[in-house]
Formats: C-alpha cells, structure tokens, sequence
C-alpha cells in the first residue's frame, strides 16, 4: 500500500505540473478534476482542500508555490482563515476582478462559488500593470504559472493569460467555479418562511443547473459594464469623441519580433512630429499610439473621425455616436488595412509579418469602438432584506467603475475594489450593523477615482485588505451612516435609469448642477437668445464664438447693464473674448475655459470645452426672463441731479415707484390700453397715498423700467418698510396741519421745502436760522427732532419717539408741542430715506458703468491661483474657478498636496484645506466672529446705557433749572432747598449701592461666557496640554527623586574626598 500511494503522489505531482501549464480554460478545469480525483480530494470542502493539497503535492515546485500563498496566507485579517467560515458567496463574472476577489473571499474562509457564461479566455488584449498590481500577482505565484510574467521592464500583462493565473489560484485555494453558466437574475426569499425555509437563491440558464438550489447571504457584480444586479444607478461620463482601435497581430517569437521595441504610450501633444508624419505618408490622423508585445503583437489607437471617414473605414458621417459604429456603417476591410498601416508604420516597419490574430468567434483581431462615454456605479454596495434574510450585494471591476484605457486604471482600480469589498464582506460576517458597512464602503469608494500610482501608499509589502494599508490619509467615516439608509432596501428594487452626468468626480463644494443638455439642443438655445445681434451668427459651437460677439450678445440678452454691446468691434477679437470670460468670472463665477489671447489664435475653438462653458451660461439662464431697456428712461434716470431741490410731490411718487415692486414686461413698439381690472388693480395699489397725501398717482407706465435682479428678493420686505413709514406719516400729517396755526408766535422748526439729507446739505447761513428758545426744554425737544436726521436707524428714532413723548406725559404744558415735533420728526425720517435711497440708487447705477470696463491684458485662466506665476494649458488644473500648477493645490495649513476629489473651499477667504484642517478653522473662524460680535454688542450696549445715564441726569437738572427758574414753582424758603439737597446725596447713594449686584451679576455673567469661550476655542490645546502635564509632572517627581539621590551620593564622595584632602595636608 505505501509503494501505492508513493506511486501516486509521484503521477499527482505530474499531474499537478500538468494543472499548471495548462493554456486554455477548458484545459485548465481538465487537468484539475483530473488531479482531484487521483489524490482523492473534495473540491466541494472548501476549508480542508487546500490544506489537503498542500499535503499531498510535495513537489520543489508545488512548495515553492505554497510558500507564496501561505504567506499570503498569514495576514492577521484572515484570522487563519476563520473570518468569514460561514459566509457563503457568489461572484457573477469569471474575468481577473470577480476571480481576484474570489481569491480574497477564500483566503477569508468564505464558500465563494463563480459563475462564468463562457468556457474559453479568449481576449488578446493586454492590460497595463501598475506596480502595485504586479507586486500582488507575484505574491500570489504568478511567476510560477507563466514565467514570462513581468521580466525586466515589462509592466503588462494580456488580459487571457492574467485569467489564467487567477483561475488556477482560485482553484487551489478552494473556490467553486461554473463555466458555461449564465446568471438571469436574484431569486428574493419565499414568504411562507414556516414551511420553506429557504434565503436567497439565483436564477440561471440553464434554469436545471444544481446550482439554482445554492443560497448565499453576498452577492458580487463582476459581468462587466453590463451588470446584471438590480439596485444599482449608474452615471454616465461623457467627454470628446473619441474612437479607439484594437488590433491583434500573431506574435512568432522570432529575432526580427525581439527587437522591436514597445510603445508604452505616444500622444499628439508630446510627440507631433511623429503624427504629422504619419498623416503625410499614410493619411492616418491619430491622436495616440500603445503597442504592447505579449503573447500577440497588441496595438491600441484613437483615431479621428475625418480620418476614418477620408480612409472609407466610416461610410456615412453622422451625429449619433452608436449609429457611426454600427456594423453597417463600418467598412471592415478598410479598417483592417487601417489598422495595419498604422502599426507598420509605428514600428518603424520593423515587423516582418502583420497577420492578425483570430478571436474567439473566428475573425480577425481587431476592433472599434466608441469610449467617449463611461459608466460609473453611484454607489458600491446595498443590503437588501426580504422576509427575515439580509442580502449583501456589491460591484467589483467594470461593473463598479469603468475605467479609462490610456490611463491603464483596469486592472489597478479592479484589484484595489477586490480588496475593499472583501473588507466589507469581513465586517459583514463579523456582525456589524450594516448601515455601518456601507457607510463605510461608499467613503472607501469616493477614493478609487482619483486613486493613481502617486497617491497610493509605497510600501506594497504591507497591503492587506485592509484599507487604512493601502491609502494614505483615509477618513473611513466620511460618510455616515444615516447618509445610506436608502442603500438598506427592505421592499421590492425598482428598475433605476441610466443618469448622465459631466463627471464621475464630483467636488464637496459646488453649488451648481452640471448640465446634462445635448450640443444640439444646446445650439439651439444659443442661436435663439444672438438672434437679432449685429455681426452674430451661430451656425455652431467652434468657429462662430471666434470673434467673441456671440458671447458677449448672450451675456447682453440677459444682463444688458454689463456689456455695452454697440461699443464692440468685430475684428477686435481678442478684447471681446477676454471681456466675456472677465464678465462671466466676476459676475456670474463662471471659470473660463481659456483665454481670450487663445481663443483667438487657434483655428478651431475645442468643440467639447465650448460645449461645457456655453452649457454653463444655459443652467444660469435657463428660465430667466428677458430684461427690456428703455434707453429714454435709461437716459433719465442718469441727468438726474439728486442734489437739486424739488417739490415734495415729486419726491414722495418717487418714494412710492422705487419701494413697491414693479412688473416686468417685454419692450413693445406701441402702448397697450389698459383694461379695467388693471386699472383697479392699479387703483387698489396707489388709491391709499392719492387718498391720504393728495398726490395724484404717477407711473403708470413704470413698466419699462429696468429692475435690478438683486433687489428683486428685497421687493416685499421694503413695500412693508415703506407702508409702516408712510403711514406713520399720514397719521401725523393731519395733526401737524391742525397744529401749525397755533404755534404761530413759535419759529417754525421745519421748513414747508423737502428736508434735505446732510450728505448733500450745504452750511447754513446763521443769519438765517431761527432763534434760541428761552425754555431749555423747547431746546431739548428740538434736539429729539434733529436726531432722526443725522441717524437712519429706525428703532433708535422709534425709542426717541417715545422718550419724548413720555416727557410730554410729565408736562403737559408742553403736549402740543411735542406732537407736533414728533410728527414732524416722523416726515423728516422718510424724507430722509427718500433721499438715502436714490443716493444710493445712483452709486449703483455708477458702479454699473464702472463695471463695463476690463483691462484687456486680464487673464483669470492663465496665472496660477497660489504662486501668481504663469500656468500653461497642459500643466494647469482648475477648481472653484481657480487655475492653477499641480504642486501648487496645497492645504493652506499643513501644506499637504490636495486631490481634486478632496479638498475643501473657504469662500469668505479664498482658502483651500484639507477636510480636518477646514473643519478646524471653521469651527475657529465662527467662534472668533461670535466673540467679535459678543463684543460690538456689548460696547454698543454700554454707549447705549452711558447715554440713557447722561440724559437721565440732564433731565432732572433740566427740570431742576426749569423749576427753579419759574417764579411760580420756586421753594418759598430756605429750609426746603436745604433738605431737598441733605436728602438727594443718601438716595444718590443708596441707589448706586443697590445697582451693585446687578453689576457684578452683569460683570460676573460675562467673564463667565467670555471664559466658556475661550475654553472651547483652545480646547485641543487644553486638552493637549492636559496630557502633556499628566506626562511632565511625573516625570518631574522622578527627576527630582534621581536627583536628590544623586546629590546624597554627591554629598558622600565629597565628603571622602574633604577627608582625604585633610589627612594629605596634614601631611
């Protein structure tokens, strides 16, 4: 029996050796059922076979081969193997991210079942490796399976022969896998729970595949851009057109083959003279190149749309991206010769033969298709849950984000979303809640997009599944798990649409919408809004923006106060560019696309980057309605001299037209008549100050008028402000009328002339001002009416208003006149704010005009945001409508290099933080406004209470003076004076003493706060410096017990060296 089972062990390990030199799928499954049935092994016990095959196959070979994986083997996330023993999976798509996540899952102690549709890997096409990707594939034994893998310099892999070697790991490790089966859809638990027990199942074809009875509680989408799992809303990201062009070329491995050298990547931009002369020679226009030599000559080109159409490779030109490559638009021979030309010439024509390779359904090796747009999931993972069974359903490689072949993000992304979802599956197995995991996940995710060799940690001997390994600076929690309650499905998924977006990477800060709108309806919204301009003609979206008319007539159509249009000249193209770009910037925060030097030098404006900069213009006015400009009025309005003296009755109609809100309506040639429910709509709005004040009604055809877009929200807040004012304006109107024949004998204090603000108020002639009073209080109330005027401030004037009728409460002598100050007072404050206003009004209408003129040489797009030193066009990257140097997009605080994808924006400051800095500062920023405005209020408080105490006492010394100088109300005797006077000390006193306490508790309360402040503003540093001392003070206490030990010691040897020094003189 031993001899027997020597023997075979000896012909497993041939057969093993077989297993792993296998070339095909169908080979490969071969040689391994083969194998487990010579040595006897379940392959269906996932948590033993490995170990047992590992037993059995004793080969220098197979060893070399388990010390790999064990050490793979070996990381403390596996728990040996015990972190997922009950979890059952299933991958839908054997291609290298389904299977590399199978190899995770398995390494996990999971039972992972893969279902594939096909039975042979048959792309040729090859994957570009980054060297992370390549570090992974050797730890897992790719050396061992195909020994060409990654020798010297060569960083890429064909996409079959990557396949290969994680299926036949996937194998070893336990994994279950079917070929030849396709997956339909997942099967939701039955409700009648009692009698059929059964969780989660999956529907296939064919529907009799045993595996139709498997329940998993994990799915995982890995079919490709496809996905076939319900659930998942997916973005599109639309960019230029582009066309790319794969072709397979039979690789004999001869000499001449050898030394040919690779093409890692050409484009246009780095080497034109290359593309130029291929143009010249062949007529092939590319805009890049890649040539890869594996197991095939692989070429890979993006090629433009004229050129294909020029060479007959495209029959008929047409709009539609899917109907321009449709198979009965392509001429498949030409296509072929195309390809050929363009790689006999990229080789220098060094390659002895250009034969294609044969795909998998028997034709030539080459292909064309369209990548001018890709899909990207909006979320990684959900958990479903039907009738007590939970489901946790992700994406993994194509299906999760597609990626984009120039940059060779494949195989890179796909791996890196391996390992982050069997982190999930790790959490999920281990129990915790699930809104936790995704919440998790999808911060994961928010990182794969902008994950790029550069930004990935270095030290790839230290990657695991665990995220925190692999990148630097990760914030798992960003978030949070109420943000993903959506992605815990509990009834029935709805079918979720296909959404277009501008991009997949979207920045914390906008405010604004991308626009989803197509060139088409695009340019139709453009020719509509220049139509009727001088010199503009918008045929389409390149060379009709040259000149720059175009856009500054739609920056006109909408905001006629920015530009004036009638000033620009046609063949001034570079100043009517800039000035469009230096417009939209300021006033709308559009960013421009270049500048307007550049624009007018190229021959063809970028159709893809005018595209999204119209588009921008159309989601701002999308909707808006047009502003007519009445030039009469325009005119008007500017020889307005506000400074001139008017009637009241002009001023207080214009009060009226420039508070209450006004329609806009369409510039008309004629007038329209009005029909009587406008008139008594019109009645209704301005019977009320025709019926109070007398005035007749005026502007009626304010129509035209133009109103300022900013001043619109405001309209029903100052209607409000200004019917509170007039009426308090007529309710003393009447008063002051009745009045004014009484006072006769009294200087008028008010002119029957419209009071005139002190800002325009010329000195007056002392001559001409009335006389001083004799009375003090006259004086003082006359004080109370000068106030308002120099003060705008409604609740002061309000306050005043009701001091000063309160003091006519206590002397009633003076009852008329102080009413009638007070309405007078009354008149004078909307008057006063008659003025304010078109003051103010007209320092717009200033600023307007000013606003108009650009210094040509601006060039907002040009000069980098931070270093302020010039940025080209391929170096410069944009955000927030900022331009700027690469290295220069810095946190402002610790300096650390940002990601376009993470960042934050200060825009009170114009600062950019990482997100822990800006959470900081924010916290900091307000905190010091909030101490700033404690303190404002408070000073004002303590002016406000300093000058109620002052005026307290003036009016008890005024009334003191009053009193003592009426010959009616002096004191008879001296005696009265003499107690009067005793007794005002102790009350003085008294009443100080009494405010004590409230001052304290006033002064106690606000170092209190002012404390609480501090504390919380500096409570990092606080905190800091706790821990600090809770080290240094120990630390102290032993240092200060060293040292007195030290000194005892100190004191004993000198005390040695005393007694010696005595005995030597002695001596």
């Amino acid at each position: 029996m031993g001899e027997n089972d020597d023997e075979k062990y000896n012909q497993a390990g041939q057969i093993f050796e077989n297993f792993v030199q296998a070339s095909t799928c169908k080979g490969t499954i071969q040689a391994f059922n083969i194998l487990t049935r010579q040595l006897e092994l379940d392959p269906l016990d996932n948590r033993n076979f490995y170990t047992k095959l590992k037993s059995r196959v004793t080969t220098w070979k197979a060893k070399a081969l388990w010390n790999k994986l064990d050490k793979r083997a070996s990381h403390k996330e596996y728990k040996r193997g015990k972190s997922c023993m009950n979890t059952k999976c299933l991958i839908i798509g054997g291609g290298p991210c389904g299977l590399r996540t199978a190899i995770e899952l398995a390494f996990l102690g999971a039972k992972v079942v893969v279902v594939e549709k096909r039975d042979t890997f048959s792309r040729n096409n090859v994957l570009h490796l980054w060297p992370f990707t390549i570090h992974d594939l050797r730890g897992l034994g790719a050396k061992k399976f195909y020994g060409k893998f990654c020798a010297g310099s060569i960083d890429h892999i064909s996409i079959r022969q990557l396949q290969l070697i994680l299926f036949k790991v996937a194998l070893i490790l336990g994994v279950e896998i079917h070929v030849n089966l396709e997956f339909v859809k997942v099967l939701e638990p039955p409700e009648d729970q009692e009698n059929q027990k059964m969780g989660w199942r999956a529907e296939f074809l064919p529907m009799d595949h045993p595996l139709s009875e498997y329940e998993f509680d994990v799915i995982i989408g890995a079919d490709g851009r496809r996905n076939t799992l319900e659930g998942f809303r997916r973005k599109e990201f639309r960019g230029k057109l582009a066309i790319a062009i794969t072709a397979n070329f039979i690789n004999r491995n001869t000499t001449a083959e050898a030394k040919v050298e690779e093409i890692s990547g050409v484009a246009f931009i780095f080497n034109q003279k290359f593309f130029q002369d291929l143009k010249e020679e062949t007529g092939i226009d590319l805009e890049n190149i890649v040539y890869y030599k594996d197991s095939t000559h692989y070429f890979v080109m993006t090629a433009k749309k004229q050129s294909l159409l020029d060479k007959g490779v495209i029959i008929n030109d047409s709009i539609d991206t899917e109907l321009l490559l449709c198979g009965e638009n392509v001429n498949q021979s030409n296509l072929l010769s195309y390809a050929r030309e363009a790689a006999d010439f990229a080789t220098n024509y060094q390659l002895p033969s250009l034969d294609f390779a044969i795909n998998h359904y028997g034709q030539p090796d080459v292909a064309m298709f369209d990548f001018t747009s890709m899909y990207a999931s909006e979320n990684a993972a959900l958990v479903r849950e039907r009738h007590r069974h939970q489901l946790l359903v992700a994406l993994v490689g194509d299906s999760l984000l597609e990626p984009f072949w120039p940059m060779g993000t494949g195989c890179a992304r796909g791996f890196l979303a391996a390992f982050d979802t069997a982190w999930m599956v790790r959490s999920w197995a281990q129990g915790k809640p699930p809104l936790e995991i995704l919440a998790e996940r999808e911060s994961i995710y928010r990182l794969l997009p902008q994950t790029t060799p550069e930004n990935i940690n270095k030290n790839f001997d230290q990657y695991t599944i665990d995220p925190g390994t692999r990148y630097p600076n990760l914030n798992s929690s960003c978030v949070r798990p109420h943000q993903v309650r959506q992605l815990y499905v509990t009834n029935e998924l709805q079918q979720c649409p296909l959404e277009r977006v501008s991009s997949i990477r979207r920045s914390v800060n906008l405010t604004r919408q991308e626009s989803d709108i197509r060139p088409n309806k695009l340019l139709t919204w453009c020719q509509k809004q220049t139509e009727g301009y001088r010199n503009v003609n918008v045929t389409d979206l390149t060379t009709s923006w040259k000149s720059g008319l175009a856009l500054c007539a739609i920056i006109h159509r909408f905001r006629p106060d920015l530009i004036d249009f009638d000033a620009l000249k046609e063949e001034d193209v570079v100043r009517n560019n800039q000035l469009a770009f230096d417009v939209a910037e300021q006033e709308f925060g559009i960013p421009p696309v270049t500048t307007g030097k550049e624009l007018g030098s190229v021959g063809e404006p970028d159709k893809l980057s005018m595209v999204l900069y119209l588009s921008k213009f159309y989601e701002l006015f999308r909707g808006t309605p047009l502003r007519a400009v009445d030039a009469a009025e325009k005119q008007n309005g500017e020889n307005n001299d506000l400074g001139s003296p008017k009637s009241s009755n002009f001023i207080f109609n214009n009060y009226i037209n420039l508070t209450l809100p006004r329609k806009r309506v369409p510039k008309v040639e004629g007038k329209t008549e009005e029909n009587e429910t406008n008139k008594r709509r019109r009645k209704g709005l301005f019977g009320v100050f025709e019926q109070t004040s007398g005035f007749p009604s005026q502007g009626t055809n304010n129509g035209k008028e133009q109103s300022d877009g900013r001043e619109g929200m405001n309209q029903n807040k100052v209607k409000s402000m200004a019917t509170q004012l007039l009426a308090k304006f007529e309710e003393n109107a009447s008063n002051t009328i009745l009045r004014r024949q009484e006072l006769t004998d009294r200087p008028a204090l008010l002119s029957s002339d419209p009071p005139v603000n002190p800002r325009f108020a010329k000195p007056m002639d002392p001559s001409l001002l009335p006389p001083q009073p004799k009375r003090q209080v006259v004086a003082r109330s006359e004080h109370e009416v000068r106030e308002p005027k120099q003060s705008l401030n409604g609740s002061d004037h309000m306050a005043r208003r009701a001091k000063t009728v309160h003091k006519t409460d206590l002397q009633p002598s003076l009852s008329e006149t102080s009413e009638n100050l007070a309405s007078a007072c009354s008149a004078a404050f909307v008057l006063s704010g008659v003025l304010e206003r078109l003051q103010h009004l007209e320092e717009k209408m200033k600023q307007g005009s000013l606003r108009k003129e650009f210094p040509k040489s601006i060039g907002g797009s040009d000069i980098c945001y931070f270093c302020k030193k010039r940025v080209y066009v391929m170096e410069r990257l944009s955000a927030e409508g900022h331009f700027f140097h690469r290295e220069c997009f810095k946190c402002e605080i610790c300096s650390t290099t940002l990601r376009l994808g993470i960042y934050a924006f200060d825009v009170e400051e114009g600062k950019f933080y990482c997100k822990p800095h800006f959470t900081h500062c924010r916290t900091s920023t307000k905190h010091r406004k909030r101490r700033a405005t404690i303190q404002i209020h408070g000073k004002e408080a303590i002016d406000a209470w300093k000058k109620v105490e002052a005026r307290h006492s003036e009016i008890t010394t005024e009334s003191s003076l009053s009193t003592a100088s009426s010959p009616e109300d002096r004191s008879p005797g001296i005696l009265t004076s003499f107690l009067r006077g005793t007794l005002s000390w102790p009350l003085r006193v008294t009443r100080d003493l009494l405010d004590i306490p409230s001052r304290l508790s006033n002064w106690m309360h606000g170092f209190l706060h002012a404390t609480h402040l501090h504390f919380r503003d500096n409570a990092y540093n606080y905190t800091y410096l706790y821990e600090l001392l809770s080290l240094g003070v120990p630390l102290l206490c032993a240092l200060l017990e060293v040292l007195t030990h030290m000194y005892r010691e100190a004191e004993l040897s000198l005390e040695n060296v005393l007694e010696w020094v005595k005995r030597f003189c002695r001596v």
